[in-house]
């Protein structure tokens, strides 16, 4: 759980870590996006490594913000909106296993929470007839990506990949 006057932590993998990382970076009351890997095994994965599909590391964010300005329940909101979590690895343009849709938790407040928010979008119209197939799972070693993945959209000043746009 989050100390008072301390950052929080979340980590999210919803296809993509560009078009993730861009989305919270926006995100008032975000501090830090940090694009990685993590969920699967070896140490300091390269993205090559990762792409190939041997690691079982998942594309991801890892994110620090201020939770009096923005909590983990609107952060997970966002997440639900940013991708399709009935499809199994695979976001957009996008395939294999580094794309599947997880939640890594930090603590058991926020499994609490993710498992209540899968919940209650599993419920909604949106999905009521599609079951959601987001991993929650307990956070992990997370490894940086390379320098060049970092804040990749304003580096190469390209678009968002994805077609849920709703962070511009």
């Amino acid at each position: 759980m989050e100390q008072p006057g301390q950052p929080g932590k979340a980590t999210f993998a919803a296809g993509c870590f560009w078009d993730v990382e861009a989305a919270f970076r926006k995100v008032e009351g975000v501090l830090e996006t940090v694009a990685g890997y993590t969920g699967g095994s070896g140490a300091n994965p390269s993205y090559e490594q990762v792409e190939s599909g041997t690691t079982g590391h998942a594309e991801a964010v890892g994110i620090v913000y201020d939770p009096t300005v923005v909590s983990y329940n609107q952060l997970l909101d966002l997440f639900w909106e940013m991708h399709d979590p009935t499809h199994a690895d695979r976001q957009g343009e996008y395939t294999g296993s580094q794309y599947r849709s997880i939640i890594f938790y930090h603590n058991e407040k926020q499994k609490t929470d993710a498992v209540k928010s899968r919940d209650r979008i599993a419920a909604s119209e949106k999905y009521r007839n599609r079951p959601l197939l987001t991993e929650i799972l307990p956070a992990s070693e997370f490894w940086p990506a390379e320098e060049c993945h970092q804040r990749f959209y304003e580096k190469c000043g390209q678009g968002y990949c994805t077609s849920h746009k709703i962070w511009e």
